[in-house]
């Protein structure tokens, strides 16, 4: 008998010993899977961020693809537009039919030209009296004048234009600047005051 209690501790050690190991492999294989889990989580989240990523590039590519081409089109807008300018106000008002035609044929090619490149997401920049803007302006000169306030576009020497969320061209702007104080009624000129001596 004394043999048979020897057995039995040595019976329930095994099997606590087998309970222990199974939870240690339980808990091995719970870290496993929720390290798993974590992975597929974060693979999802990057799939689903290249997907974004991607479709925005495309959007960017289809919208931009034209930028070249719409920049070389603008040289021939501004022709169309000298062309129309070139032509005094009294030949156009005249009795010349010949004349009448040629300036309707460029004016109609001209907003054909700008309905084309609105079309493409090309739009002209608006800027006469508004704030000067060096992200959408290019400045060439300062004029004193009160039509408009100081730092404000006091003309436009060639239309801007952008497409979509990016400048295409500047603007070439004149810039107004605060008028010079005017001279004094006496006809004196204004005498600066001496420094002090000490």
């Amino acid at each position: 008998m004394a043999e048979d209690n020897r057995t039995a501790p040595e019976a329930g050690d095994a099997t606590v010993e087998k309970a222990a190991q199974e939870q240690v492999g339980t808990a091995a294989i719970e870290a496993d899977v929720a390290d798993l889990k974590d992975k597929l989580t974060r693979s999802l989240a990057e799939m689903e961020n290249l997907r974004k990523r991607t479709a925005r590039e495309v959007a960017d590519s289809r919208q931009y693809a034209v930028t070249s081409f719409a920049r070389d089109m603008l040289t021939v807008a501004d022709n169309l537009k000298r062309a129309i300018a070139a032509v005094p106000a009294e030949l156009r008002n005249g009795d010349n039919k010949a004349v009448a035609a040629f300036i309707e044929g460029v004016e109609v090619t001209e907003r054909g030209l700008e309905q084309t490149l609105s079309k493409f997401g090309v739009k002209a920049v608006e800027a006469k009296g508004e704030k000067f803007n060096p992200e959408l302006h290019q400045a060439i000169y300062e004029v004193e004048t009160s039509d408009v306030p100081p730092g404000s576009v006091a003309d436009v020497m060639q239309v801007g234009y952008t497409i979509g969320e990016r400048v295409l061209r500047p603007a070439m702007v004149s810039v107004a600047k605060a008028a010079a104080p005017a001279p004094s009624q006496s006809g004196e000129p204004a005498v600066a005051a001496a420094p002090k001596g000490d």
